[in-house]
């Protein structure tokens, strides 16, 4: 039977388990030295059931990791690459990239995992912030160019309409009036989340989807079935109340006009769910604890045409919508260093936003 690490090893490497990247530290006969917490939550596996044996059975061919093992020992290599699977308890298997690498010590190899659907899911985490802070920029230097003439505009009208003698004529300049003021309702939307203070305080998440769902069922008296589903555990968080209650009834309202059909039968949900995730990792950083809320509904799903940029300004899948809602929601998320993510088939919508928690 394999010995246990020392506790002089085990300080060595305590500071692996500030990575979000699943990492062991094993000898030459792949016996595991230390295991950072990324790697025991992923395996669903305890350290110290770990930690002491070796990890050759924790993958479905362990016949590759002795060799590439065998290889580093004989200095064939100062590191290797491959992808393989990792078996998780309950018999699920991860496909990871491995990398393995010697460390100082002869006999001590850092075996890194990378799990190739969290890559992809960073890589996506990443394009959506990059959407949103060009997104925000954008709409900031329109907003302000489109704001100046604007207002020219209107106040050039109104000296007209002060001129002009005939009815038919003024009907001409309030139309101008009219439109102007609507352009300016519209610039004051994509403006708002750049004017107005964060306002911070203590955020209760099911207080703000309660008041959320008075709002929605007031709009939506009949045929809308609102489901609570919450973890009532969650802790309360610093944040702006005002704006989650803004984000989250922005994706319920979408949500609920994409039910339409459904409201209309009488058979429309709408899922308010909340739990508590551990040690995720959204936007390059790792959090202890992150709440995770879904807006889930049971509507057609975002058109496949737009699924890529729902959260891009004036994009709509709805005839004659502003495409401001979940742009303003994804910026009002991301000020509490939060993120929203979608996923979407026909009959099932799942909106998740995801805030860091104390």
């Amino acid at each position: 039977m394999s010995k246990k690490p020392s506790t002089s090893h085990l300080k060595r490497f305590q500071a692996f388990d500030l990575l979000a990247t699943l990492v062991a530290v094993v000898r030459g006969d792949g016996t595991v030295l230390f295991a950072n917490a990324a790697l025991e939550d992923a395996l669903g596996s305890s350290r110290r059931t770990i930690e002491g044996a070796s990890a050759l059975p924790l993958f479905t061919e362990p016949a590759v990791l002795r060799t590439a093992l065998d290889g580093a020992r004989g200095n064939e290599y100062a590191a290797l690459r491959y992808d393989a699977r990792l078996l998780r308890q309950g018999g699920e298997t991860m496909p990871v990239h491995v990398v393995l690498a010697q460390t100082e010590t002869a006999e001590e190899f850092v075996l890194e995992l990378l799990p190739l659907e969290q890559q992809a899911r960073q890589d996506r985490e990443e394009r959506l912030i990059g959407q949103a802070q060009a997104n925000k920029e954008l709409i900031r230097n329109l907003a302000h160019e489109i704001k100046n003439p604007l207002g020219g505009i209107r106040g050039a009208a109104q000296l007209l309409e002060m001129e002009v003698g005939t009815r038919e004529l003024k009907e001409y300049t309030q139309v101008i009036i009219h439109e102007a003021d609507r352009l300016q309702t519209l610039v004051d939307r994509l403006l708002a989340p750049h004017r107005r203070p964060h306002v911070v305080g203590d955020v209760n998440i099911h207080e703000v989807c309660e008041r959320v769902r008075s709002l929605i069922l007031a709009e939506f008296p009949r045929g809308l079935k609102v489901v609570r589903d919450y973890d009532t555990s969650i802790p309360e968080f610093r944040g702006d109340r005002e704006q989650l209650i803004q984000a989250v009834l922005n994706i319920a309202r979408n949500a609920c006009q994409a039910l339409a059909e459904r409201i209309a039968a009488g058979d429309a949900e709408l899922r308010f769910r909340s739990r508590v995730n551990r040690q995720v990792t959204f936007g390059k950083q790792r959090y202890r604890l992150a709440l995770e809320l879904h807006v889930i509904d049971n509507g057609p799903g975002v058109p496949d045409a737009i699924k890529d940029r729902i959260f891009f300004p004036l994009v709509s899948g709805r005839e004659g919508g502003s495409g401001l809602g979940l742009t303003l929601a994804q910026t009002f998320v991301q000020q509490h260093h939060g993120l929203i993510e979608c996923d979407s088939v026909p009959g099932k919508t799942d909106f998740k936003i995801l805030i860091p928690l104390p």
